[in-house]
């Protein structure tokens, strides 16, 4: 493991709900190195995806730190969490979030573009064919098939050179074999890369793909595990 990339303190989240306040995270406390790959495994309402926003500055925190190498995230506000996502962080969804108004290319350039990097269309494309989607480039989504969707979602995600990749059941709507794409891409930019991969999953097999698990319920850390990956490492 390498340095310190991210690191909660005592987070909690609490948030109102019909009944009364719900708590959502209880006391997490968690460090994870810079180009780490981390699990997170629990099952449904055990606060995984919620966790995975708060690192990814989608999600405030009620109280406790949560720190980004080195820089307090709790003190920042709305435009300062939008750059730090913009510079820092991809998010892969289950859903794939493209825009459907535009191809597999502009949707891979589109961030490119917002965020003023230089050559963004020459750059998705790259991407593109990284994921063996050239030649679907001038496709719309409503075009392509889900495991080509979440190949595009991908590509976007890889071409903004993030330092941290965050993964939320990224092959939960795939069949095996696409999901297996998925899988093989995101570990490879892992590895190729350097970038830390934090991946919510249900799904055990895949999470022993990491270097380490981290087992929530309730809110709260149950466990944590250092897998065959992460003592190769």
């Amino acid at each position: 493991m390498g340095d310190s990339l991210i690191s909660l303190k005592n987070v909690h989240l609490t948030l109102d709900g019909a009944a009364g306040p719900v708590k959502i995270l209880n006391g997490i406390d968690l460090d994870i190195g810079a180009g780490e790959s981390v699990a997170i495994l629990g099952p449904s309402g055990s606060g995984k995806s919620t966790l995975l926003s708060i690192v990814g500055g989608l999600e405030g925190v009620s109280s406790g730190q949560l720190s980004f190498a080195g820089r307090d995230m709790t003190v920042m506000d709305e435009d300062e969490l939008a750059l730090f996502r913009r510079e820092h962080v991809s998010i892969v969804f289950q859903s794939f979030h493209l825009l459907p108004t535009m191809t597999a290319i502009e949707n891979v350039a589109a961030p490119m573009e917002l965020a003023g990097k230089a050559d963004p269309f020459p750059r998705a494309e790259k991407e593109l064919a990284a994921v063996g989607l050239s030649e679907r480039k001038g496709h719309y989504p409503s075009q392509m098939s889900g495991g080509e969707q979440q190949r595009v979602a991908l590509a976007r995600a890889l071409a903004m050179d993030p330092e941290l990749i965050l993964a939320d059941e990224p092959t939960g709507n795939l069949d095996g074999e696409t999901g297996q794409m998925i899988v093989d891409l995101m570990f490879g930019a892992n590895r190729d890369r350097g970038a830390t991969l934090m991946l919510v999953t249900h799904d055990e097999k895949l999470a022993r793909l990491c270097q380490r698990i981290v087992r929530l319920k309730d809110g709260e850390i149950a466990s944590q595990e250092v897998t065959d990956v992460g003592r190769a490492a």
